[in-house]
This record gives structure tokens, sequence and C-alpha cells, in this order.
């Protein structure tokens, strides 16, 4: 299974429905960025993506982008594939 590796926060709903969401594809392990502890973390996630909310959800070396583009890659059927490639 491909590397997850989400930036989050404590308290983001759309943070634990991403992960909830990843689970139920079989994801084990997510490696979690907390932008809430580390401000530098916030600044380098601004550089990778161009976005300042959280999630950031990166498969692998694919920025998948946020929770409603993570619900919408998994509708359309390449979450899946994009989760077994390694």
């Amino acid at each position: 299974m491909a590397h997850v590796k989400m930036y989050t926060t404590l308290v983001c709903p759309f943070c634990i429905r991403a992960k909830m969401l990843l689970k139920q594809r079989g994801v084990q392990q997510i490696e979690e960025i907390r932008v809430d502890l580390n401000p530098d973390e916030r600044d380098a996630m601004m550089n990778k993506t161009g976005r300042r909310t959280v999630p950031q959800i990166f498969i692998g070396d694919t920025h998948v982008g946020g929770c409603d583009d993570l619900i919408a890659l998994d509708q359309r059927g390449e979450l899946a594939p994009l989760l077994q490639a390694a």
C-alpha cells in the first residue's frame, strides 16, 4: 500500500472524515503532520500545495488535495488504484 501523509489539525472535522475514509479503504498507517502544533509545518504545506487549509493529503508522491478531493477521487473509483500503487 502506498505511503499516506496528511497535514492536519486536532479539531478539524474534515481531517477526521478523511482519515475515516482512508481507513475504510484499508490504509492502516497515516503519517500525520500537525500544523496547529508547528507553524513551520503549515508554511511547508503551503509551499508544497499552494493551499492553506487542512487536510492536505498526499498518497505516495501524489498531492490529492483536501477531504472533498479525496471523496471525489473515491467516488470516481480512482482512490483504490492510487492506494495500491506503491
